[in-house]
């Protein structure tokens, strides 16, 4: 009998831990700021968004590009994302990028920092954030943003589904139980230890 509420419990946790951090809390009104490394149909849910509600700005983050990445004309991925985003149609409210340093580990954490340090500068910062991530990178990707805003700043997340794998059944391909397991791992640490 015991073994069966630990399959169930089990079960259960496997079901839900997708959807958890996947979330999608989203605020209205403020800035929209967009993570820049997420791949093109990502950004092409933004311009959606963008349509969809009204915000005052729309900002990039993200580091440098790897050195020997194809699209390496782009020296940061808040370049890129910006430059994709104008490509794609964004006329409207026109993207902004805001680069990060290279730092080797918290990439997440010092974008945000980096976004906070440039609105500080520029006298634009806003009372609420919707921010927009890939997937499971979403839950981390705002408490990120909560610890380097603070509470003063209300950050609200969208999560763009990815479609690498079938998040229904993450479990069942390998690419979906890596992306799974490293989000909620990454997830941990931030919240327990970061």
């Amino acid at each position: 009998m015991a073994a069966l509420i630990v399959i169930t419990l089990v079960a259960a946790g496997v079901r839900r831990v997708q959807p958890f951090l996947a979330v999608n809390a989203p605020v209205h009104g403020g800035v929209l700021v967009v993570e820049g490394w997420m791949p093109d149909y990502g950004l092409e849910e933004v311009l959606t968004e963008v349509r969809r509600s009204a915000y005052s700005a729309l900002y990039v983050t993200g580091g440098p590009i790897e050195h020997g990445e194809p699209l390496s004309g782009y020296k940061t991925y808040a370049e890129l994302g910006a430059a994709t985003l104008g490509k794609l149609g964004a006329t409207t409210l026109p993207p902004q990028a805001v680069p990060a340093g290279e730092v080797i580990k918290d990439r997440t954490y010092f974008s945000a920092v980096a976004l906070r340090d440039w609105l500080q500068a520029h006298g634009a910062m806003p009372k609420k954030i919707t921010l927009v991530s890939l997937g499971v990178h979403s839950r981390r990707s705002r408490l990120l943003f909560e610890k380097a805003f603070g509470p003063e700043v209300e950050i609200g997340i969208i999560a763009v589904p990815d479609h690498g794998y079938d998040a229904r059944h993450w479990w069942s391909s390998s690419q979906g139980f890596r992306v799974v397991t490293d989000e909620l791992i990454g997830y941990l640490y931030a919240r327990f230890v970061f």
